[in-house]
């Protein structure tokens, strides 16, 4: 039996690839930027694409920043994907300093400068598995650790608090191991709060490794019945 799943549209950027994704995974898909219908979801995906500012402008102008509050305080599980993830925090730092939704302390800040490093970082890259004294979250059931996902972003989430933190990618100039390796800068590629989740990443973009988690996402427990 298909399980519901509100995938929210913003406005910004095309989403039919994570629609599609969803819903190759058993999701019955509800595609909307209704505050009412967000309230009335089982699981909640918040993706998204652009520029901080700009994105949590569209949410807050469509009323959805309330109703997003009001499902998470109500114990529903919520997926932020990239910019949606981001919008979890309480300010991102581009092109200026905005306010997110703040269900998770912490900022986005730009990516540093590496040398030989490109920025947006973007492309196929390892994450790695982070919980300090406490055990995987469902949403990686199955997975190894030595996973790789694809991304594209030029600005990355700092939690205030190391627990929050799920997955962790280290952006640098090259993956290559040893003395020739060049220095990176480890950012939080995951996170994990309660019932919320996000991934900077792109899992309709990171073929079985993002199907594996989209999958996972849909079948978490807590959901209203």
């Amino acid at each position: 039996m298909d399980i519901p799943v509100v995938l929210i549209d913003v406005g910004i950027g095309n989403i039919r690839s994570v629609h599609k994704a969803l819903q190759s995974q058993g999701a019955q898909v509800t595609l909307t930027s209704d505050p009412q219908v967000v309230r009335s979801g089982k699981r909640i995906v918040l993706p998204g694409v652009g520029a901080f500012g700009d994105y949590m402008s569209g949410l807050r102008a469509a009323g959805l920043d309330l109703a997003l509050l009001e499902v998470v305080g109500a114990g529903i599980p919520l997926l932020g994907i990239c910019v949606g993830m981001q919008a979890l925090f309480e300010y991102g730092e581009e092109l200026g300093v905005h306010r997110g939704l703040g269900l998770i302390r912490g900022r986005v800040r730009r990516l540093p400068a590496l040398p030989g490093a490109k920025i947006p970082h973007t492309g196929w890259n390892q994450i790695e598995i982070r919980r300090p004294g406490r055990q995987p979250a469902a949403l990686l059931h199955g997975f190894s650790g030595r996973e790789y996902a694809y991304f594209n972003h030029s600005y990355a989430c700092q939690p205030e608090l190391e627990q929050d933190i799920l997955l962790a990618t280290t952006f640098s100039a090259s993956l290559v191991e040893g003395p020739a390796a060049q220095p990176g800068h480890l950012f939080a590629s995951g996170v994990w709060h309660e019932n919320l989740y996000g991934v900077q990443f792109h899992p309709e973009k990171s073929q079985e490794v993002g199907l594996a988690l989209l999958r996972n996402f849909i079948k978490l427990p807590g959901a209203r019945c």
